[in-house]
């Protein structure tokens, strides 16, 4: 299987817990993957197998849960291309 780039964006929802406190716990669970990763002003990209990826996505979320959140709205974006890895440093490394 080829690596693909997938960026997500939790929305976790606390009526005490600032937001951007659950959201660095979701973060938090992306450093600590190993995986390469930037992120964002509004989501942060991924790169690696598309199976290690949704499954740091979830722990993302129950990270968010544990920290205090009553729920977690999630949107992903997947670039796959079955001939070839796709990398993050191809999109940005003009920019920088």
């Amino acid at each position: 299987m080829s690596s693909i780039n997938l960026a997500f964006q939790v929305l976790p929802k606390s009526g005490t817990i600032p937001v951007y406190e659950l959201v660095d716990k979701a973060i938090e669970v992306v450093a600590a993957s190993g995986v390469p990763y930037e992120v964002g002003a509004m989501e942060t990209v991924m790169e690696g197998e598309m199976d290690e990826l949704l499954e740091i996505v979830k722990k993302a979320q129950d990270a968010c849960i544990a920290a205090g959140a009553t729920e977690v709205m999630t949107h992903m974006k997947i670039h796959y291309r079955p001939d070839g890895g796709v990398t993050i440093r191809e999109k940005v490394e003009k920019y920088r």
